[in-house]
């Protein structure tokens, strides 16, 4: 069984083979090693080794194989969540999903339909499917939402559920989470057709089919049947600081939970949230400049991809610490694309020449005898 260094070194090897020229492959590599600079913006312009026009090329121009390049992370990512299966009783696979805006200022006229405002933030809104169990968290898929009149987030979840493989399904007992934005009557009804349980947020005023409404229940734990829903629920709530004042906040489960541990798994939600914030602001995710579609999914695809890759790092070196991001991608940058680093070392000691030489050093590179 390989170590889960070796195998994020793989998925590198892998992904390279995939480019059908060298060009490309350099390509690919120079965008890897800015985003796993984990500075929080892999600007092409940043690079030392290509030129903007370059890597604007690589990603909205290329024909490379893009949806391979995803199945072949996805095989990935579900070899190694296989391998932590252990025999016997099936462990608890978390599969979360949310909505979140990927903020954009100006204007991007390729993109049309794709910018709307969400929340008080206007940019690109997606929905992420995000998967953990024990130690590993992985985005699996996302979508873009499209605005209103179009495909609803709802309706985009399910349809990200649905690309779930059935090893995966089946080696783990899958546990839905999702916000209140997400606890819609056809979410409930299409997991429920689906025997996933489900754990979600759902509004206070939420009315119940005796025409009372969620605020009305006085005790935790019951059992009720929500308004244009074929089947009860239980329903809990727990009180959340917001702004130095405590916020009643409603949860709801499709299986027969007591109240203390569908609070439990409700707060485990807020998982998916540590990502947004990291992929955005270690990885770049909203720093996109492209003028197409396809280099807008291209780099999120290639900005995922970095966050995998260092979180597989991390769980190498430190897995049962918090993780230190930066450090962590540093390190995927030295382990993964070596020759992207000894180049950028040559290209620094270059520059270093002039004052190097009025300290009275000479620095030389010089190949290893073997």
């Amino acid at each position: 069984m390989n170590t889960i260094r070796e195998h994020a070194q793989q998925l590198v090897y892998r992904l390279l083979k995939l480019l059908p020229t060298d060009y490309q492959r350099d390509s690919l590599q120079t965008l890897l090693g800015l985003f796993l600079e984990a500075e929080g913006h892999p600007l092409p312009q940043s690079s030392q080794l290509k030129s903007p026009a370059a890597l604007s090329r690589f990603l909205n121009r290329y024909a490379w194989p893009t949806r391979q390049l995803i199945r072949t992370i996805r095989r990935a990512i579900l070899i190694q969540l296989m391998q932590y299966a252990p025999q016997g009783r099936r462990p608890w696979l978390q599969v979360i999903v949310d909505l979140t805006t990927l903020e954009k200022r100006g204007k991007f006229a390729a993109f049309g339909d794709l910018l709307h405002v969400l929340n008080g933030k206007r940019g690109v809104p997606l929905v992420v499917l995000y998967l953990v169990v024990g130690p590993f968290r992985v985005p699996w898929s996302f979508r873009v939402w499209r605005g209103q009149g179009q495909t609803t987030p709802v309706q985009l979840a399910i349809r990200l559920l649905d690309t779930l493989p059935k090893p995966l399904t089946k080696a783990f007992r899958l546990t839905i989470l999702a916000d209140s934005g997400f606890g819609s009557t056809p979410f409930l009804e299409a997991l429920r057709q689906r025997h996933y349980p489900v754990i979600v947020g759902v509004r206070y005023d939420r009315k119940l089919a005796d025409g009372r409404h969620l605020y009305d229940l006085a005790k935790p734990g019951q059992r009720v049947r929500l308004d244009g829903l074929s089947f009860p629920v239980t329903v809990a709530w727990f009180y959340l600081k917001r702004d130095g004042q405590y916020q009643q906040r409603f949860v709801l489960s499709t299986r027969r939970l007591k109240a203390a541990i569908i609070i439990w798994w409700g707060r485990r939600r807020w998982a998916i949230e540590g990502f947004f914030k990291t992929i955005k602001h270690r990885f770049g995710a909203h720093r996109f400049g492209q003028q197409t579609l396809l280099g807008m999914l291209r780099w999120l695809i290639l900005c995922f991809t970095s966050f995998i890759l260092t979180h597989w790092t991390h769980l190498a070196i430190a897995p049962k610490s918090p993780p230190d991001w930066a450090k962590a991608a540093h390190l995927a940058r030295q382990q993964l694309c070596p020759e992207l680093v000894a180049c950028l070392l040559v290209i620094e000691l270059a520059r270093a020449r002039d004052l190097l030489a009025t300290l009275g050093l000479e620095c030389q590179i010089q190949p290893m005898q073997i």
